[in-house]
C-alpha cells in the first residue's frame, strides 16, 4: 500500500497525495507547495470556493449554491472542519494520540473496540484486500516504515534483515474484524495498520455526507486529490477533472473527466520517491515482496461511486501493474485509466468502463 503525494511544510497527518487538477473555466489553480493560496479565476455567480489544510496537504470544496449567504458558509465550512477532524482524530499514524495508532501499540491478540469509521474504513479495505489477492494490504506499515515512508521518514533501502522482519508481521489476512462486536483483533501482537491508501477517500465521502446533511446539492470536493462529486458545476455540466501527466517538468493536466455522483482518485510513484546507487525507489510498496513496485506503470486512476473505494482501487492496481492490473480492473468492471512509461513515451490504456465516461486528452 501507499503513502503518496508531495510534502508540505508543516507536520503531517498523513502523507499526502495530488494527482488529479480541476480542469476548465473557473477552475482552482493550485498554489506552490508550501503555500494554501489558491488563486480564484473570474468564479460565476454563486460558485462558492472554500479551503484549507489537512493530513498533509490540503482540502478544497467548490459549491454551486446561489442561495448560499455568509452564515451558510460558514456552517458548510464548519461541517467540513468537523469531518475531517474526525478522520484524523481517528487514523492518522501520525498522531500517537489517533484510535489508530492505539491500536498499533495494543501489542496483544485481544480485540480492540473500534469506532463506527474505523470499522467501516477496515471493512472497504478487507473487499479489496480480497477481490486483489492481497495487492491492497493495510498491514503494510512496518515495511513502509523501514523504507523511510512512515512517520519517521528517512527514506533509505532497508537491510535484508530489517525488512524480514518488517514484513514478518505483513498480511491482510492476520486481521480478524468483528463487525457485530465492532472490533478488530491481530493474529500477531506486532501487526500495525497503516491507512494512509484509503482514509483520505473516505475523508472526502464524510465530507459529501456533511454537505448532503445541510441540503447543498451540487459540489465537488478534493481532500488531498481525492475527489467526490455530486450535481453540476456553474455551467449547469458534469465537473470536469483532469489527471495529472506524469513526469511533466510542471503540473499539468493529461486526461479531462467529467464526473456528476461519482468519485475518482488516482495513485502514482512519480512524486514520492528516492534514489539509491542510481536505482529510483517509490512510496508505492507491493506487500508481495515488501519492496517498490516494479514495473514500467507510471499512474492509475479510478472512478468509482465513493472515493474511499476509489482510493484503495487506485493503490491496489498500481501494486499489481499494467497487464495484471488492467486485466482484474476488466474483469470486475472497474473504471480505470493507466498511463505506461515506455521507450516512445506515455502509453494510455483504459477499461471498457472508463471508456463510458467520455473523457478526453487534455
Amino acid at each position: 500500500m501507499t503513502r503518496e503525494g508531495k510534502g508540505k511544510a508543516m507536520h503531517p497527518t498523513f502523507s499526502p497525495k495530488r494527482r488529479t487538477l480541476l480542469a476548465g473555466a473557473g477552475a482552482l489553480a493550485l498554489a506552490a507547495a508550501g503555500g494554501w493560496a489558491w488563486q480564484r479565476r473570474n468564479l460565476p455567480a454563486g460558485v462558492h470556493v472554500l479551503q484549507g489544510p489537512t493530513m498533509g496537504s490540503s482540502w478544497t470544496v467548490k459549491l454551486f449554491a446561489p442561495g448560499l449567504d455568509a452564515g451558510g458558509l460558514a456552517e458548510a465550512r464548519a461541517a467540513i472542519d468537523g469531518a475531517l477532524g474526525a478522520v484524523v482524530a481517528r487514523m492518522s499514524t501520525f498522531d500517537p494520540g489517533s484510535e489508530l495508532s492505539r491500536f498499533n501499540r495494543h501489542a496483544t491478540d485481544r480485540p480492540f473496540a473500534l469506532s463506527p469509521d474505523t470499522l467501516r474504513v477496515l471493512e472497504s479495505a478487507h473487499s479489496v484486500s480480497l477481490a486483489s489477492k492481497g495487492a491492497f494490504d493495510v498491514t503494510v506499515a512496518p515495511v513502509v516504515d523501514a523504507w523511510g515512508f512512515g512517520p519517521h521518514g528517512g527514506r533509505a533501502k532497508p537491510s535484508d534483515a530489517d525488512l524480514a522482519v518488517a514484513r514478518a508481521t505483513v498480511g491482510w489476512q492476520a486481521l480478524d474484524l468483528d463487525r457485530m462486536a465492532a472490533t478488530v483483533a491481530k493474529a500477531h501482537p506486532a501487526v500495525a495498520i497503516d491507512l494512509s491508501g484509503i482514509a483520505q477517500g473516505y475523508g472526502a465521502d464524510r465530507v459529501a455526507d456533511a454537505l448532503d446533511a445541510l441540503g447543498i446539492a451540487d459540489y465537488l470536493v478534493d481532500i488531498c486529490g481525492e475527489i467526490r462529486t455530486r450535481g453540476l458545476n456553474a455551467a449547469r455540466q458534469p465537473w470536469r477533472l483532469g489527471i495529472e501527466r506524469p513526469d511533466a517538468p510542471q503540473r499539468q493536466a493529461h486526461r479531462i473527466v467529467p464526473l456528476s455522483g461519482q468519485a475518482l482518485a488516482t495513485s502514482g510513484d512519480y512524486r514520492i520517491y528516492f534514489e539509491d546507487a542510481g536505482q529510483r525507489y517509490s512510496h508505492e510498496i507491493d506487500p508481495a515482496t515488501g519492496a517498490p513496485a516494479r514495473h514500467a506503470l507510471a499512474s492509475v486512476s479510478v472512478v468509482t461511486s465513493d472515493a474511499t473505494s476509489a482510493d484503495a482501487w487506485a493503490t491496489a492496481l498500481f501494486v499489481l501493474g499494467p497487464r495484471a492490473g488492467h486485466a482484474l480492473a476488466t474483469s470486475l468492471g472497474l473504471a480505470a485509466y493507466f498511463i505506461e512509461r515506455a521507450a516512445n513515451g506515455l502509453v494510455e490504456r483504459e477499461t471498457p468502463a472508463f471508456a463510458t465516461l467520455g473523457s478526453r486528452r487534455a
